[in-house]
């Protein structure tokens, strides 16, 4: 469904742009994008400041137009609209509003939209995932799309498509089975795949947790 998908779309250009990064680079993409309309486009591993040209490079490729949400310190002075123009949406993770609630609705307002999260959150290891990712799907009635950049490999695509059920663990399972193996730019940097929802969850007893 690469070549016809009715999600968003770059023009040849980018598609052009795209595919001669990964040409230069020795990399290869792998996976068809799926034929829908929304998504939250699941980034991992996130090691690297190079993670987000060459996610743009395979997405382009691919004739995928995504979005992706980046510190808003990133999008102060002249940079900000290079950022802008890259599919760029300021967050600021200070801010103690509903973060989650504000981006699923604005995911439900656009027709067509892939959003990209990291969700390790930095480029620095973590012993959880954040888990904003997962909310935000299951809040914006979305699927997780997940995606990934293997530098080991030199490869770059996409895997399984599926809505987040609301279980947790079992969730999180299929995500782990996926990105087993697949290493960053700097492998020692890699988050936990893991949230701590999975922590409580783990705490509680037998009882509770079956109800």
């Amino acid at each position: 469904m690469t070549e016809a998908h009715v999600g968003p779309r770059v023009g040849p250009v980018r598609h052009f742009i795209g595919k001669l990064w990964l040409k230069v680079f020795g990399w290869e993409t792998v996976g068809e994008v799926p034929n829908i309309p929304r998504a939250v486009f699941v980034a991992h591993p996130h090691t690297t400041g190079w993670d987000l040209p060459f996610t743009l490079a395979v997405a382009w490729s691919l004739r995928m137009n995504v979005s992706w949400v980046g510190k808003h310190t990133l999008f102060k002075g002249p940079l900000k609209y290079f950022f802008r123009a890259l599919g760029g949406v300021p967050v600021d993770r200070r801010a103690r509003n509903n973060q989650v609630k504000a981006i699923a609705d604005a995911i439900r307002n656009e027709e067509s939209v892939f959003l990209t999260i990291a969700p390790s959150g930095t480029r620095k290891r973590r012993d959880h995932w954040k888990s904003g990712f997962y909310h935000i799907a299951r809040e914006a009635d979305v699927p997780l799309l997940l995606a990934f950049m293997d530098y080991a490999k030199k490869k770059g695509g996409l895997g399984p498509v599926f809505k987040p059920t609301g279980d947790i663990k079992r969730d999180m399972d299929v995500i782990r089975d996926f990105y087993q193996g697949v290493r960053g730019k700097h492998p020692e940097n890699e988050s936990v795949i893991r949230m701590r929802e999975e922590d409580a969850l783990d705490a509680m007893p037998m009882a509770d947790a079956a109800e």
